[in-house]
């Protein structure tokens, strides 16, 4: 393929933009090469500005599940715009909104406040939830992405209980100390955690499905575990959906592991691929932000009419498509399924996970459960393997960490050509 055209954008870009990009993933730089700059998509198809057609699993990272320039996304969208694009006064959208959100997710939430995106409603929520029980440490998980916020842009250092050790320049030691973090997957790490700080966490905060360290499941008895230890000690219990909300089941992760927590994160699929976010709770939590309690959030964007129009259609659409999910997840499977008949066929023992229409190939012999166990895939393996993939026409995200997202707009034919270009790049590892 010809990449003149996105070449020439991206040395243009880094004069302009820092490392030519808006967010550091669309850089290309963990595979080793420049990016290709987007023209135009449609379905389940990206188009360069040069004119390569992709077959796209990054699906916006994830809130495309109807595919791209989806017609009643995009009526939606326009007739939104001819009333108006942002008013800085309510709008009945945003209402209807929230009683889709808290009708879907019942068990969890009663209240929603809109913002503009997934690190804004984590931000929030742990605000929210400090707040609520006058306490100040959170903790989190290895391997778990929430944004670019202060408190969570942070790993662990030695041993299995610890501080957070802050991750990017600019986060203070102060915000990183009251950040604790666990291996994900471990029970007893988290009761341990517990028994040492019961009345000083203020909220755990968990990715039901991480989708940043690859595709990793959390257990249902890991879920249990942290639904009952924070009942017990008081604490709140925060699952981040940017990604698993309404993509796992209508009701998310918490309908799909039936477990209910007592915050939900959301992100750009409640938008229709739109910027927006949203942080929701039980009343008696949601109940502290301002303006009926003391912790103020505040967006002017926020509940924008634009996302809640695409928003509002998407949702509708997933509730009242009686077999979409059945539909993605057999996607996925069959994907799944492929590329496991491939491996074989080529003796190559590297991993696949797969959650509803989430998934991802490893290149390591490891079961992944946690980070430790993501990090001994062979990244060089995976740029080789990207490159091929990109060179067939075939986008999936540009890291060994990142899910490959199935839409309702991919077809069968379309699975087959990827399976197709899967084996030719694996081939080279035979």
């Amino acid at each position: 393929m010809i990449h003149t055209n996105s070449e020439h954008l991206y040395y243009k870009a880094q004069k302009l933009i820092p490392g030519g990009v808006n967010s550091p993933v669309r850089a290309f730089k963990s595979v080793g090469t420049s990016p290709v700059f987007a023209a135009k998509a449609y379905g389940s198809v990206i188009e360069d500005v040069d004119g390569n057609k992709y077959i796209d699993y990054i699906c916006s990272w994830g809130p495309l599940i109807l595919g791209h320039s989806h017609p009643l996304l995009l009526d939606s969208i326009t007739n939104a715009a001819k009333l108006g694009s942002s008013f800085g006064i309510p709008t009945a959208a945003e209402v209807e909104m929230a009683e889709l959100i808290v009708s879907a997710y019942s068990s969890s939430v009663d209240e929603v406040r809109m913002v503009n995106s997934g690190t804004e409603a984590t931000m929030s929520a742990l605000r929210v939830a400090r707040g609520y029980t006058g306490r100040n440490k959170i903790l989190k998980f290895e391997g778990c992405y929430h944004g670019h916020n202060d408190s969570l842009l942070v790993k662990s250092g030695s041993g299995t209980i610890t501080y957070g050790v802050p991750t990017s320049l600019g986060i203070t030691a102060a915000v990183a100390h009251d950040t604790i973090v666990a291996p994900y997957n471990d029970i007893e790490a988290v009761t341990a955690i517990f028994e040492a700080h019961s009345h000083e966490i203020a909220a755990v905060i968990v990715e039901p499905v991480s989708g940043n360290m690859g595709v990793v499941s959390a257990t249902i008895e890991f879920l249990q575990a942290l639904r009952d230890l924070t009942a017990t000690h008081g604490a709140v219990l925060i699952f981040d959906e940017v990604i698993t909300g309404f993509r796992l089941a209508y009701g998310g992760a918490s309908e799909y592991f039936g477990i209910a927590p007592d915050m939900i994160c959301f992100g750009k699929i409640i938008g229709g691929g739109l910027p927006v976010g949203a942080y929701a709770g039980k009343r008696a939590i949601m109940d502290v932000v301002s303006p009926v309690g003391g912790v103020y959030q505040a967006g002017t964007l926020s509940g924008n009419p634009l996302a809640m129009a695409a928003g509002i259609t998407q949702l509708k659409y997933l509730r009242d498509t009686a077999t979409i999910y059945a539909d993605l997840d057999a996607k996925a499977a069959y994907l799944e399924s492929g590329i496991n008949t491939i491996l074989r066929e080529l003796n190559l023992n590297f991993t696949v996970n797969r959650v509803g229409s989430l998934l991802c190939l490893f290149f390591t012999s490891h079961k992944v459960t946690n980070y430790d166990e993501a990090l001994t895939c062979d990244t060089q393996k995976f740029n080789i393997y990207f490159q091929s993939l990109l060179d067939q026409g075939i986008l999936i995200g540009p890291s060994q960490f990142e899910a490959m997202f199935i839409s309702a707009a991919h077809t069968y034919a379309q699975l087959d050509t990827t399976l197709a270009a899967i084996r030719v790049a694996l081939n080279q590892f035979k």
